[in-house]
């Protein structure tokens, strides 16, 4: 499978790049009796159904050009959005999401708080500073990064 991964990923590289799009994530999987491969996309301002059919439609027809096929079996290629409340995983993902809403799960409460929501306004190696409501009236938190257990892009309601 990783075999799988590393040949699309150098195929749909150059596609993504063309059209100012990056590659968020990629899965090779066996659901039932089929197998997916699910490619999702981003851009700056969001990805559109129209921007995940051209990337499906060039994709599709480079891997029906690579000799040997590096996928044999039947699958269903999927190409997406990673979706408006996708986790943070890496620090492009982190940098990207400055002046965003985001959702922070912490392994230790900090302020007696072990979850915050707020705008990320503020990003180092070792802090991220959150503007978020408290009640209403606006507070910042500064958050030692070790400290995250989980951050994701949220939807401000």
């Amino acid at each position: 499978m990783s075999t799988v991964i590393e040949t699309v990923t150098e195929l749909v590289k150059p596609i993504l790049a063309e059209h100012n799009f990056y590659l968020y994530d990629m899965e090779f999987v066996k659901e039932g009796k089929s197998w997916y491969l699910r490619v999702y996309i981003d851009k700056d301002g969001g990805i559109t159904l129209n921007d995940c059919a051209t990337v499906s439609d060039q994709l599709s027809e480079a891997l029906d050009n690579v000799e040997p096929d590096p996928i044999p079996q039947a699958y269903f290629l999927e190409v997406s959005s990673p979706g408006a409340e996708r986790p943070l995983r890496n620090e492009e993902d982190y940098q990207r999401a400055v002046n965003d809403y985001i959702h922070v799960s912490l392994y230790q409460q900090i302020d007696g708080k072990k979850v915050y929501e707020g705008t990320l306004t503020k990003l180092t190696d070792k802090e991220l500073t959150l503007d978020y409501l408290d009640k209403t009236r606006h507070r910042q938190v500064v958050i030692d990064r070790s400290k995250v257990a989980q951050a994701r892009l949220a939807i401000k309601f």
